[in-house]
């Protein structure tokens, strides 16, 4: 699970730091790593763990659900409220359905999760307005087009949380874009100039993990 954004020895010095993780997600973070199952990064998960004790959320939209890892920890962070989760893949929704019985089989205070099976601009078409927060960790190519979708759903307020924005370094530097990623590295560097620059919205890129780009509603 290296990041590559920071000196590896600035990642490791971060991670450190980091409290301990329980058995729960010790064993979905395996499964990932063996599957090859990409999934968000320590510092990343501790980041969204901290957004939630800070913004309280009582609804929590995340599009891009994979295994179930960080609907799960953001629905402990949660302790209650709601999080609806969407995923394409019949194998990673089914995965994630057994990841989130266990999570209800172990931890006693968590947010109730529903999985939603579809493509992630079908079904936000389809949902009802009140998020207080949303994660976006899906195809990276479509957020600016998960963000138009997403943003009549939140509050006034709210936050969107963007992972993999600075997708592995390569935004920074045409030199270090290989051939075949051309396409994702320009459609990244139109969605976070488009964040950075929309009038409704103030953010700010994080350089942990991935990337992660904090975007806040504002209230008119």
């Amino acid at each position: 699970m290296e990041a590559k954004i920071v000196e590896k020895q600035v990642e490791a010095y971060i991670r450190q730091l980091l409290p301990e993780r329980d058995a729960f997600f010790a064993a979905l973070e395996q499964t990932a790593e063996i599957s090859y199952i990409p999934i968000v990064q320590p510092e990343v998960a501790q980041f969204l763990r901290l957004m939630i004790a800070l913004k309280k959320p009582v609804r929590v939209l995340e599009i891009g659900t994979a295994i179930g890892y960080s609907a799960s920890l953001m629905a402990l962070a949660m302790q209650a409220g709601e999080i609806d989760t969407i995923e394409l893949s019949d194998e990673m929704a089914a995965a994630a359905q057994t990841t989130f019985q266990k999570m209800e089989q172990s931890f006693e205070r968590h947010a109730s999760v529903r999985l939603i099976k579809g493509e992630a601009k079908t079904v936000l078409e389809a949902l009802d307005a009140g998020y207080d927060m949303v994660f976006i960790d899906a195809a990276k190519s479509h957020y600016k087009a998960y963000l138009n979708l997403v943003m009549p759903l939140v509050n006034a307020g709210g936050l969107i949380i963007s992972d993999n924005v600075l997708y592995k370094g390569t935004v920074a530097d045409d030199a270090l874009v290989p051939k075949k990623h051309k396409t994702i590295v320009k459609r990244m560097r139109e969605y976070l100039t488009y964040i950075s620059t929309h009038p409704s919205l103030t953010t700010s890129v994080l350089s942990i993990g991935d990337g992660v780009a904090l975007s806040y509603i504002k209230e008119e």
